[in-house]
């Protein structure tokens, strides 16, 4: 499922800022923008709804369970089951052809490969003829379809993606957030993806602003 509460969020870094979160409800197969300047957390409320940081105070209900309740070997499993992550850098293995990165992120991730459910996942994302080749020969589009592949791999209820579109220009941004949008919505996938980047602001209903 899909489905994320939070209620009175906040975190402290060491000696550092506190962040103090809105409450927020982000139902299953939605898609939101989480928008706000460099700095005013986005990437740390990603990291604390992903049980990556613990809060300082406040609850955080995912798919009707509360994270706090988790040990940490839990916490990494139900980590791994139910979150699929996108990063403004790729992070590809070089050596290795995106076929390859693609089993070697599921084996990291103790899952076996679903080789039907990747065939049609890089299929509905147009780069099934693209998987024998390496990162280096790609654009920068096409590694960021191959980052929702890999995000979308282990079949999580729910996406986090932070700044996904900061080194795409105007087309390829268009492209990859309907791509996205759309490929969650195939799926029934909860979309959270934060940025700075205005060109997203027109395609996202749903809106968190942080200050």
């Amino acid at each position: 499922m899909g489905y994320i509460k939070t209620e009175g969020l906040s975190y402290q870094y060491p000696e550092g800022k506190i962040f103090n979160f809105p409450d927020l409800k982000v139902e299953e197969n939605e898609s939101w923008l989480l928008t706000g300047n460099s700095g005013s957390g986005k990437t740390t409320l990603l990291h604390l709804i992903a049980g990556i940081l613990i809060p300082s105070s406040g609850t955080l209900d995912i798919a009707n369970t509360l994270l706090r309740d988790l040990k940490p070997t839990e916490l990494d499993i139900f980590r791994a089951k139910h979150f699929g992550m996108i990063f403004q850098k790729n992070y590809f293995i070089e050596a290795l052809s995106m076929h390859k990165n693609l089993l070697y992120f599921t084996e990291l991730s103790g899952n076996n490969a679903d080789l039907e459910f990747m065939d049609k996942l890089l299929n509905d994302l147009g780069i099934a003829d693209l998987v024998l080749k390496k990162p280096a020969t790609l654009s920068s589009g096409e590694l960021q379809r191959f980052s929702i592949a890999r995000a979308m791999i282990n079949k999580p209820g729910i996406i986090l993606a932070d700044e996904p579109t900061s080194s795409l220009d105007d087309d390829n941004c268009k492209r990859f957030t309907e791509l996205i949008m759309s490929i969650c919505k195939t799926y029934h996938v909860t979309l959270l993806l934060a940025t700075h980047d205005a060109r997203l602001k027109k395609e996202f209903t749903n809106k968190i602003q942080l200050n």
